[in-house]
């Protein structure tokens, strides 16, 4: 099938209240037996999956409840561009849409595809209303008009576009075998007792990010997890206020302070540190930073494991001053880190992979929609 010069001569336009039902289902988490919670922090932007969730028990309030093809949408901060599938019975965050295929008008396959098309996120961020965390209104959504083909052309669309994302996951399973190879080599360098240790609150220094004033478009890009990870912005500051701010470089050594992922070790970025996140700078000439984000890295698992508060979990500072670290020579740790580059080279080369089919495939859904 030809997308260059798609006729779209024979499509029609639906209200979105048509093209999808709303489903309104609320509960208790206190109260179900269900084992799955959804929320924000849950969906990665501009992925249709959902690749880790929480548990009922961690939540309160009333939650919506969610079915297996259900499709899940954050209406708060739209711009973050979060819609995936719902593979297991559970609930989720009341701060997102549940939708539901209407299957007369769309391809139930073709639907995620359509909810992450340039054309229907940047309506989704047009209609949203409030400052700091503008908010979609079911009010506005359910009446805004769009364009489908077809329901057989819908079929044959869906069919490549989820042929794109089966190439996306295997290269998805690619790299996740590459970092357990690189967890396992950390656990063979590192589990070894018999060198001398040092507690890391005598080698490096924790600064916490500040919470400043955001902007969604102009000024020093304000450095989430989100970013760190996966390089996307969608937060600024403006400059004026950068001297209350943290500012980081490329490759600082960063660690995610607060959140249901706390404790996870992060590359830095040029620009402002965010407040759920902490730098750790190096104060001992005799440590390089390489080598202690590696070993942080392996005690990843425990620093997460140990964190402490109910609502938000935060890494515990006590416990992570008192980890004791290897005293190795510098060239010991030289040698540790080359070898670990290579490792990260390979993880690295499947990224850009990655993010060069994942290009592709947006540039698809927008041929399209």
């Amino acid at each position: 099938m030809k997308l260059n010069n798609l006729d779209k001569t024979n499509w029609e336009s639906f209200p979105f209240e048509k093209i999808a039902k709303r489903i309104s289902e609320t509960i208790d988490p206190n109260k179900t037996d269900l084992e799955v919670y959804i929320g924000l922090e849950h969906l990665d932007p501009n992925d249709i999956h959902i690749r880790r969730h929480g548990s009922p028990s961690d939540v309160k309030g009333g939650k919506l409840k969610c079915y297996p093809g259900d499709l899940i949408f954050g209406k708060r901060r739209a711009y973050q561009r979060k819609a995936a599938i719902v593979t297991q019975e559970g609930i989720c965050s009341a701060h997102a849409f549940v939708f539901r295929a209407n299957e007369d008008i769309i391809d139930s396959r073709l639907f995620p595809f359509f909810m992450h098309s340039d054309q229907f996120m940047h309506r989704m961020v047009d209609i949203s209303v409030g400052g700091l965390s503008p908010t979609i209104n079911w009010a506005d959504l359910k009446h805004q008009e769009f364009l489908l083909p077809p329901k057989e052309q819908q079929a044959e669309l869906a069919d490549l576009l989820w042929a794109m994302n089966e190439v996306i996951e295997k290269d998805l399973e690619v790299l996740e075998n590459l970092r357990k190879n690189h967890l396992s080599f950390q656990k063979f360098l590192f589990k070894d007792h018999s060198f001398e240790t040092i507690q890391l609150k005598r080698i490096i220094k924790i600064t916490k990010g500040k919470n400043p004033i955001l902007n969604e478009s102009t000024g020093t890009v304000y450095c989430t997890a989100e970013y760190l990870r996966i390089g996307q912005a969608s937060q600024y500051i403006n400059d004026v206020n950068l001297s209350k701010c943290i500012l980081i470089e490329d490759e600082d050594l960063i660690i995610l302070w607060d959140g249901s992922n706390a404790g996870e070790i992060l590359k830095g970025k040029k620009g402002v540190l965010a407040s759920t996140m902490c730098k750790i700078s190096i104060l001992d000439d005799n440590f390089l930073k390489d080598y202690i984000a590696q070993f942080l890295d392996f005690k990843s698992f425990d620093i997460r494991r140990a964190t402490v508060g109910s609502a938000i979990p935060h890494v515990d500072p006590g416990m992570i001053e008192n980890i004791r670290i290897p005293i190795l020579s510098i060239g010991k740790q030289k040698a540790i880190i080359n070898d670990f580059k290579k490792i990260e080279a390979s993880i690295e080369l499947i990224k850009s992979k990655l993010h060069s089919s994942k290009a592709l495939q947006k540039s698809l859904i927008n041929q399209i929609f």
